[in-house]
């Protein structure tokens, strides 16, 4: 299983978009990925504010920041 953390934040239509190709290239029974709103923590808001939509891997701590389409999801992921 592979962890992932998705930084958003709600009324964000950027991440909006980012969502809907985590929910089409993402297979449930190979990664997880947690959603963070970021609008409740003031450190996570100044370190993400300006980089949300953002996916990070739990493991690597690598980030892969909006903006981003499929194929560089497909390749953030490893596929």
């Amino acid at each position: 299983m592979q962890n992932f953390i998705f930084f958003t934040t709600p009324g964000c239509h950027l991440c909006e978009l980012a969502e809907a190709l985590l929910v089409a290239h993402l297979d449930p029974g190979i990664h997880q990925v947690d959603v963070l709103d970021i609008a409740y923590d003031d450190q996570l808001l100044e370190r993400y504010g300006e980089r949300i939509p953002l996916i990070k891997n739990e493991v690597t701590g690598a980030e892969l920041g909006w903006p981003f389409d499929a194929g560089q999801l497909l390749d953030f992921i490893g596929h």
